[in-house]
């Protein structure tokens, strides 16, 4: 272990307590698989009625429960540190923000294990003295998905020799059957929404620019994928737009790759994203992308390029990008194939599960083979 450059398999514990969290399982679940193949032998604690610990079934994973409700619910801290000091791990990672708190409380010990958090989220960290215990006292690294969340940490006082950029990925092989057009009819653009119905979504956004556009006479239908919290009161401001012919919302749905294959483009009007995996996908389906230029979405979508940035909260800028790909469906394939290749070249799973395997051994002083 020390220092020789010998490649070894690890020991790994994965933490995630979520029960839904967006794309973010997908990303777990493509780390261990590619680590299993590798012959690292991976325990993974989970949320018992959580997508991820089902999933992970069919893998090579040592899997049990763990309920942790909140940042503050340390009830699961005793067991966590048992089965750290009995199963001699060589890495431990929390894959959640969630989970973050806990290495408040599992044991130090040289030279194992280390612990390494990921951090997903754009929310913005505050300088604080729990910021600079947490992540340069507690851990002995940080994955941030994006350029933009790792700066966000510097700013907020993490060492930048903890922080290492890790961009999440996909499989792009799911998307390659997706064409070049949508199934739908020729004469009405497509405009598709991948994204839970939350506040930070922006979902309100793309409404308001629904409604500057009808009033224009586009022939546009839009199509809302996703659960939350919001449902409600998107559904109510659908009605008091009259936009009840032009919106459909469609739920959780499962087959990313139908979706994308019977819409035009994807539209973010986000205001908070770490990377966008939704992005990544349309974007492997060979679809356009518009998005607000915030987070890690000014790294994932090349402005003029696969697709276009506008300033969130701008409803008039984001009506102008639709039109604009409604009125050149050329433009939206063209932008849509760099898309597609750009995905194949850095945001493969494949890739994303590399880079940690690599962390991983540099953290404990190996090299990778």
């Amino acid at each position: 272990m020390g220092g020789n450059g010998d490649y070894r398999r690890l020991r790994i514990l994965h933490i995630d307590p979520e029960k839904n969290w967006g794309g973010g399982e997908a990303q777990v679940l493509g780390l261990l698989g590619y680590l299993a193949a590798r012959g690292h032998q991976n325990d993974l604690l989970g949320n018992p009625h959580g997508l991820l610990l089902t999933r992970c079934r069919t893998l090579d994973v040592r899997a049990q429960s763990m309920i942790m409700r909140n940042d503050a619910d340390v009830r699961c801290v005793p067991a966590l540190r048992r089965l750290i000091r009995e199963r001699n791990y060589d890495i431990v990672h929390f894959h959640t923000k969630r989970a973050h708190a806990l290495a408040l409380w599992v044991p130090r010990s040289h030279p194992r294990p280390k612990y390494v958090v990921t951090r997903r989220m754009d929310y913005p960290e505050h300088p604080s003295w729990y910021t600079r215990f947490l992540y340069n006292r507690r851990v002995d690294g940080v994955v941030a998905i994006s350029r933009a969340i790792g700066d966000q940490l510097a700013n907020a006082g993490v060492h930048q020799e903890k922080i290492r950029c890790i961009s999440s990925g996909i499989d792009p092989g799911i998307f390659s059957q997706v064409s070049g057009s949508h199934a739908g009819a020729a004469d009405v653009f497509v405009v598709g929404c991948l994204a839970s119905l939350e506040e930070r979504k922006g979902h309100q956004y793309l409404l308001e620019a629904a409604a500057l556009l009808k009033a224009q006479g586009l022939k546009i239908r839009y199509e809302l994928a996703g659960e939350g919290p919001r449902r409600a009161q998107l559904e109510a401001e659908v009605t008091r737009l009259g936009l009840c012919e032009q919106v459909r919302f469609l739920g959780f749905i499962n087959d990313t790759a139908k979706f994308f294959a019977e819409v035009d483009l994807l539209a973010m009007p986000s205001l908070y994203e770490g990377l966008g995996v939704a992005a990544l996908e349309a974007m492997a389906a060979g679809r356009a992308v518009i998005a607000t230029r915030v987070g890690g979405l000014t790294e994932s979508v090349i402005d003029g390029a696969t697709g276009l940035l506008v300033p969130p909260r701008d409803s008039a800028a984001l009506a102008r990008a639709i039109a604009k790909f409604a009125e050149s469906r050329s433009l939206a394939q063209r932008m849509g194939s760099c898309g597609r290749e750009r995905v194949r070249r850095y945001f493969s799973l494949e890739t994303m599960a590399k880079q940690n395997e690599s962390y991983y051994q540099e953290l404990v002083g190996c090299s990778p083979d």
